[in-house]
C-alpha cells in the first residue's frame, strides 16, 4: 500500500508499506477514506517533536471503515463507519481513568508520530475500542473528519478555561483550532467572543460566520487596549492562545483579567518567557498541554444536533497520490488554508 513517510528533517516520501495486520487484540485495521494535514505534522517534519520517529509514517487526523478488529473489541464492527481519536489510550491506567488520555501509560499521542499514522491506504489503531468512535448515520465523513483532534484541541481549550454563562472569551488564533474553540466557548454558555489574528482574512471569517463578535487585528489595533475598551477595563475572563507565534503568548496574559484563567492548546517551536514580576498580582491560573480527546462521542452529538459545524475548516481537498502537493499547499501560509482533505480511491 501507499504510505507517506517522514524521511528526514524537513523531507517526506511517499512510499509503498506493507498493508498492516492486527498485532494486538485490541487492534483496528481501519480503511482511511478522509485524512487531513496537522500543524504537528509539520512540526515533525521540522524536527521540533523529540519522539517523533523517521521512516514512521505520518498523520493523525481521519475517518474510514473497519475491515479487522481484534478478538477484544467489543462495541464496533467490521463495517463500521469511525472516526478515529489522535491519541491512543488504553483506558485502564491511572491517567486514563483521571480523564488525561494524552499521558496514558501504554499508548499516549502517537500515531503518526513513533507507530505508523493515517496518511496510508490503512491503519492499525491500538486500543481501537477506546480511540475509534461509530459516526452516526447521519453524518457524513467530512462532517466528522475534525472530531478526534482538531474539534476536540478546540474543546479542550474551552473546557481548560471552565467556561460559564456570560462569560467573555478571547481566543488568540483564528485557525482551525481557534474556529473550534470560539463554537465550544458560544456552546458552554459565552456571552462574548474575541477573535484575535494578524490574518485579516481569517478575522473577516470568523466575523461573517458569527463565530466571534468582535475581532482584533494586532497589526493595525491595539489588542490590550481593545480588550480593555471592550471588557469595561477588567480583561477576558477566559483566554485561549491557540496561534503560537513569537509573541502570542504574552498577549494572552495581558488581555486576561485578574483571576482568570489562561488556557495555552498552542504548540510552539521555541521556549516561552514566564515574566513572574509583571505578572504578581494578577494571580492568573496558566493550564496547558496536549489535548485530551474524550469527549469525541459528545463532540459528534453536538455535529449532529447542529451546535457546532467544522465544515468551514476544509479549504481544498487533494487525491492521497498527491499528498505530497497537499503538504506544499497546507504548508504555504500565503493560501489562507485552514485544513486539507485527503480523499482515498
Amino acid at each position: 500500500m501507499k504510505a507517506l513517510i517522514w524521511k528526514d528533517l524537513h523531507k517526506i516520501e511517499l512510499v509503498e508499506k506493507p498493508r498492516p495486520s492486527i498485532q494486538n487484540s485490541r487492534d483496528a485495521i481501519v480503511k482511511v477514506t478522509l485524512s487531513s494535514i496537522c500543524t504537528s505534522d509539520l512540526h515533525i517534519i521540522n524536527g521540533a517533536v523529540p519522539n517523533a520517529i523517521k521512516g514512521t509514517t505520518l498523520g493523525h487526523e481521519f475517518v474510514g471503515e473497519i475491515v479487522e478488529l481484534g478478538d477484544a473489541v467489543k462495541n464496533l464492527s467490521v463495517g463500521d463507519r469511525v472516526s478515529a481519536n489522535c491519541e491512543t489510550f488504553c483506558g485502564e491506567c491511572y491517567f486514563c481513568k483521571h480523564g488525561f488520555i494524552n499521558n496514558c501509560s501504554n499508548g499516549g499521542w502517537k500515531l503518526g508520530c513513533s507507530i505508523d499514522g493515517c496518511q496510508a491506504e490503512y491503519v492499525r489503531v491500538p486500543f481501537a475500542d477506546t480511540g475509534l468512535t461509530k459516526i452516526p448515520v447521519s453524518l457524513s465523513y467530512e462532517e466528522a473528519l475534525f472530531v478526534g483532534d482538531i474539534l476536540s484541541s478546540g474543546y479542550f481549550g474551552a473546557e481548560l478555561c471552565c467556561v460559564k454563562e456570560g462569560d467573555t472569551v478571547a481566543v488568540i488564533g483564528c485557525g482551525p483550532v481557534g474556529i473550534c474553540t470560539m463554537q465550544c466557548a458560544k456552546a458552554m454558555g459565552a456571552q462574548k467572543i474575541i477573535g484575535i489574528d494578524t490574518n485579516q482574512i481569517r478575522l473577516d471569517l470568523v466575523k461573517a460566520k458569527g463565530y466571534a463578535d468582535v475581532v482584533i487585528n494586532p497589526n493595525t489595533q491595539n489588542t490590550v487596549s481593545v480588550v480593555n475598551e471592550i471588557t469595561g477595563n477588567k480583561g477576558a475572563d477566559c483566554v485561549v492562545e491557540a496561534a503560537g507565534g513569537k509573541d502570542t503568548f504574552q498577549t494572552a496574559w495581558q488581555i486576561a483579567r485578574a483571576n482568570a484563567v489562561v488556557a495555552i492548546v498552542a504548540m510552539y517551536e521555541e521556549n516561552q518567557v514566564l515574566p513572574l514580576p509583571q505578572m504578581y498580582g494578577k494571580n492568573l491560573i496558566f493550564k496547558t498541554g496536549g489535548v485530551d480527546a474524550v469527549h469525541c462521542a459528545k463532540l459528534l452529538k453536538m455535529i449532529e444536533n447542529n451546535d457546532i459545524s467544522t465544515n468551514v475548516l476544509i479549504s481544498k481537498y487533494f487525491n492521497f497520490k498527491d499528498i505530497e502537493k497537499a503538504y506544499e499547499y497546507f504548508a504555504n501560509k500565503n493560501n489562507n488554508c485552514l485544513k486539507v482533505a485527503l480523499k482515498y480511491d
